[in-house]
């Protein structure tokens, strides 16, 4: 499904001003994040693609999207204060402010799967990449907003697709796009500023459809282990209660698997 071509225009009237210094949308590309990392500058500049062809997630797995039927877009940002505190939750962060920014312009009950899948009930909405090059953080998101359910796939880490059409949510791109921008603008600034004062920790516990939950950890290498996701850390590291022990397993990178 192909919907309308994104108005650049309207975004900028939106959220110009603050941090977001330029939004700039192209026709199709490889990659938002390879493009803006190549481009480098001033942090605050976005990046859209109404069709991205070698998009990447987490683990290196490819991404595509359809033409216009999704948000996909690129964020550059120069967090020198963030990578030198509590870097690991940049990406946690821009979870946070896009599943609220669903909630908020959507409707839709979106939730977090550690550490920044974005779903709705058991089916992935969006997925997040950060990528840093030197002082520059590019975060890059994919948001299936127009795909109806029959184009969608299981995604690579496993979970069913959905779109929030699918579910039911109909909302135009530009007032969707500008409300996640608007999310991130406010919580970065916060947390550059002041990362233990910012109430990130708390916003992402509240998110979170993972904390509390059995699971099983896919980690790099082949191992796995099973537990109870208990918490998050002061860098963002999922922590695991491993069956019949007491202590807990920090996790900083790894497939999780929600367990019923």
């Amino acid at each position: 499904m192909q919907g309308e071509p994104l108005q650049a225009d309207l975004v900028r009237a939106a959220v110009l001003g603050g941090l977001w210094t330029s939004v700039d949308v192209v026709e199709t590309t490889g990659s938002t994040n390879a493009d803006l990392l190549a481009r480098g500058g001033p942090e605050g500049q976005v990046l859209v693609a109404e069709e991205q062809t070698a998009g990447r997630g987490r683990m290196g797995r490819t991404w595509f999207s359809q033409p216009s039927a999704a948000l996909t877009f690129s964020v550059l940002l120069r967090p020198a204060t963030v990578l030198s505190a509590r870097g690991g939750w940049l990406p946690l962060l821009t979870g946070v402010a896009v599943a609220a920014a669903v909630r908020s312009a959507a409707g839709a009950a979106a939730t977090l799967k550690w550490p920044n899948d974005v779903l709705v009930g058991d089916r992935k909405l969006a997925g997040i990449l950060a990528e840093q090059s030197g002082g520059a953080v590019v975060v890059g998101i994919g948001l299936n907003v127009g795909a109806p359910s029959a184009a969608l796939p299981v995604s690579p880490g496993g979970l069913r697709a959905t779109s929030l059409l699918a579910e039911g949510a109909e909302v135009a791109r530009e007032p969707l796009l500008a409300e996640i921008l608007r999310q991130l603008e406010r919580r970065y600034v916060s947390f550059r500023a002041d990362p233990a004062e910012s109430g990130l920790p708390a916003d992402y516990r509240a998110l979170s459809s993972t904390l509390g939950r059995s699971v099983r950890v896919e980690l790099p290498g082949g191992h796995v282990l099973a537990g109870v996701a208990e918490d998050v850390d002061v860098d963002g590291r999922l922590l695991v209660r491993e069956t019949e022990t007491t202590s807990l397993t920090p996790i900083s990178a790894g497939d999780i698997i929600h367990l019923r």
